[in-house]
């Protein structure tokens, strides 16, 4: 196949397809490597949309992927303000929203996720998502000044971390969740009622098990007729992989495109198909390391996924055989004077275990653990005990083993 690797194009602008192109390039590509991105702005970070930059401390230019002369430097083709429409597999074709087409011999998808919205949400200017630095932006300018009543619909990672930059901000602030705890997917109900309580001592207001009937001009109205009056909301109810371009191309969806373990597409009929991978949040493929399918949106994950997807790439072309991507996942997320750091998986029926330090004091180091052995670590405003952690997942520890080894911290 080496001499049919000419073409490259990666959809998806973001992170994960910006360390695609980048490894393209640095691991010796000399074909043409195009970037489609659906939005103006070239790669920035994101975490940040929901912290620093909506607190007013960053500003848009900072929170840039790489400085601009970096992007020229990296000879790709840059196709911003344009998304992708369809994806031909037979032509090997993408065709793209402003009637144009490009036609690759390899072909990386990384479009990312978008937020989930609720019924009629467009209509009202005082609700707000976070997504994009665009978003960011609009809402900053709601409640930099303080004094608003910021209601967040949704206690995931997105919404806690608004919740806290509004509080921070002087703005009084009300969280809406329809689970039992805030964090519940990712971190389950003990710590993410533990979080929650932290949230609560810093003054702002979360109401868990609540079910919103619909959207108000005076705020949001939940089923049973309650009005939580607000002068701005903001909706943070997860986000669904950007796949729906991808509707009639004959790749397998499932929350997500299905590939193999090298990230390389797979079709409906179960084939693979030849040069096409994905990478980020837009991805669910099988982690032979924890033995479970995953699909992970976090920043972790896309930066390392892009550079994998194209290591696979150019490694088939070179008749080399590419290696499956099974990392330990990471994740952190930073809700004013609360650090979170997760290291491997959470489940619901996992063993749990505050292994070192105490909720009460606010440091702590929670283990999860899963037929006998360790599964996942949370760390809150504990980075030196929960790192050292992916030793022992690397290692596959045993659950007495972790535990014994958070004993001595």
């Amino acid at each position: 196949m080496a001499d049919q690797l000419e073409q490259v194009v990666v959809i998806g602008a973001s992170l994960a397809g910006l360390r695609a192109a980048e490894t393209l390039r640095s691991e010796g590509f000399e074909g043409t490597v195009t970037v489609v991105g659906a939005e103006t702005h070239r790669p920035y970070d994101r975490p940040p949309l929901s912290k620093k930059l909506l607190a007013g401390e960053w500003e848009p230019d900072r929170i840039h992927l790489r400085q601009p002369d970096s992007f020229d430097e990296l000879d790709v083709e840059w196709k911003l303000g344009v998304a992708a429409s369809h994806l031909d597999l037979d032509a090997r074709r993408v065709d793209l929203s402003d009637g144009t087409s490009l036609d690759f011999d390899g072909c990386i998808i990384a479009t990312g996720a978008g937020c989930r919205r609720l019924p009629d949400q467009g209509r009202h200017a005082h609700v707000h998502e976070v997504r994009t630095v665009d978003d960011s932006m609009r809402l900053r300018a709601e409640i930099a000044d303080g004094g608003r009543h910021v209601v967040v619909i949704g206690a995931g990672f997105i919404g806690l971390e608004v919740a806290a930059t509004a509080k921070q901000l002087g703005n009084q602030v009300t969280v809406l969740e329809g689970a039992s705890a805030p964090l519940i997917r990712g971190l389950g109900a003990e710590m993410g009622a533990a979080i929650g309580a932290m949230h609560e001592a810093n003054g702002i207001d979360i109401r868990c098990d609540v079910r919103v009937d619909r959207l108000d001009p005076a705020g949001v109205l939940l089923e049973g007729g309650e009005l939580v009056e607000s002068d701005v909301v903001v909706v943070g109810i997860g986000v669904v992989p950007a796949t729906k371009w991808l509707d009639d191309s004959g790749l397998e969806i499932r929350d997500g495109v299905v590939c193999d373990e090298t990230l390389l597409a797979w079709r409906t009929d179960g084939s693979p198909v030849p040069g096409v991978y994905a990478a980020g949040d837009v991805l669910r493929w099988p982690n032979a390391l924890f033995g479970e399918e995953m699909r992970i949106e976090h920043w972790t994950n896309a930066a390392e996924q892009g550079a994998a997807a194209a290591r696979s790439m150019l490694a088939v072309a070179a008749g080399e055989a590419p290696e499956p991507y099974a990392p330990i996942p990471f994740f952190w997320s930073d809700q004013a004077d609360i650090r979170i750091q997760f290291l491997g998986r959470a489940a619901d029926d996992d063993e749990v275990l505050v292994g070192a330090g105490s909720i009460a004091d606010g440091k702590f180091l929670t283990l999860y653990g899963r037929e006998g052995k360790l599964h996942g670590a949370l760390g809150v405003n504990a980075p030196r005990w929960v790192m050292p952690i992916r030793k022992l997942l690397l290692a596959g520890a045993s659950w007495d083993e972790a535990v014994a080894h958070a004993a001595t911290l």
